[in-house]
Formats: structure tokens, sequence, C-alpha cells
């Protein structure tokens, strides 16, 4: 995984709540094998008519927001089903933050295996950033979203902070202790 360093990008306001995952990212484009490829149908139900035509009232069709790499959205964001491919598709399209009051356990899980921040927030801090969603900075070394008028801390456990800073998955996070391993098993093997 890509080291999580300072974001700083305008934020793309998603107005909606129980945003789940089939609207992430819908089951016909789940048949691809890799994790990359899926950013194209990110919210494609929402994003375009018949499949074809992007949807002029939908904020991803916007291009004030185009390289944004921060998605501001409402409560209970990734619910239904367990899909990984919900936090590929995010990814891939570019949010590498997603800044929301609740988000359903699994996606959030899902998004610090993916390299991606979730950032849990208190109803009024996301009202005033839904408020003006202007370019802000996430500086997850010190845990603080920073605008032209503010700054706002945020919590996260100190084991997923240090994956993400460090660009750790959980393969990358076991080979820390491949020596402790092997001696394990050289302890066992002589039984």
């Amino acid at each position: 995984m890509e080291p999580f360093k300072k974001i700083k990008s305008i934020a793309t306001p998603l107005d909606k709540v129980n945003v789940d995952t089939d609207q992430i990212i819908p089951k016909q484009f789940l048949k691809l094998v890799q994790k990359t490829g899926f950013g194209k149908y990110l919210f494609y139900d929402w994003r375009f008519e018949n499949g074809e035509k992007p949807r002029e009232d939908f904020v991803l069709n916007n291009p004030k927001y185009y390289d944004s790499k921060i998605l501001l959205t409402r409560d209970n964001f990734g619910c239904g089903s367990s899909r990984e491919h919900a936090a590929w598709a995010l990814l891939d399209y570019g949010f590498r933050v997603v800044i929301s009051p609740s988000f359903a356990d699994i996606f959030y899980n899902n998004c610090f295996k993916n390299g991606i921040l979730p950032i849990k927030l208190d109803s009024q801090s996301i009202e005033k950033l839904f408020k003006n969603p202007s370019e802000m900075e996430v500086d997850l070394q010190n845990q603080t979203i920073t605008t032209d008028d503010s700054t706002i801390p945020f919590e996260i456990e100190s084991h997923r902070k240090k994956t993400l800073l460090e660009g750790l998955d959980d393969i990358a996070v076991t080979l820390q202790y491949e020596d402790k391993i092997t001696q394990y098993e050289k302890s066992k093997a002589k039984l």
C-alpha cells in the first residue's frame, strides 16, 4: 500500500445518508478479479442515465470535484453487503479520505485495509464542512482537518494510524514479525 501522507484537496460533498455498497459499486461490476478498474463504476447508477449519459445533477460529474481526494458524506456510509470492492472503487477513483458521522463496520475496516482513511466526525463538524466544502488538508500524523477558517481534530486508533502512515497491509504487518515466526516454527519442528 502507498503510505498515507497529508492530503490537500477540495472535498466532494455527497449529501446522502445510508449509502450502501451496492450504490458505491453496483453488483454487475464485481466481475473484475484485480483491485483496480473499479473507479469508473463508482456510484454508477447515480452518475449516469441509462449507463451512458452523465447526470448533470450528480456531484461527481461537477468539474469542480474531478480531482478531489476527499469524500464528505452523511451517516451510515458503506452499509449493506460486505463487498471490499466498495473500498477498491473509491480508491481507484482517487479518494483517499472519507469523512462521515458514522460508517458500517465492515466497510470501515475495509477502508483501512486498502489505504483509505475513514474519519468519523460529530454531526456539528460535518454540518460545518458541508456548508463550505472547500479545500482542506487532512493531516493523519497530527490527526487534524484544516480548512480556511478552522482546524478540526479527529480520533483514530494508534495501530490503524501506524499502518496507514507506513503503508502496511495485513501481510506487511505480519512480515514485521518474520524473525519471530521463523523462530517459533523452528521450535515446533523439533518436537
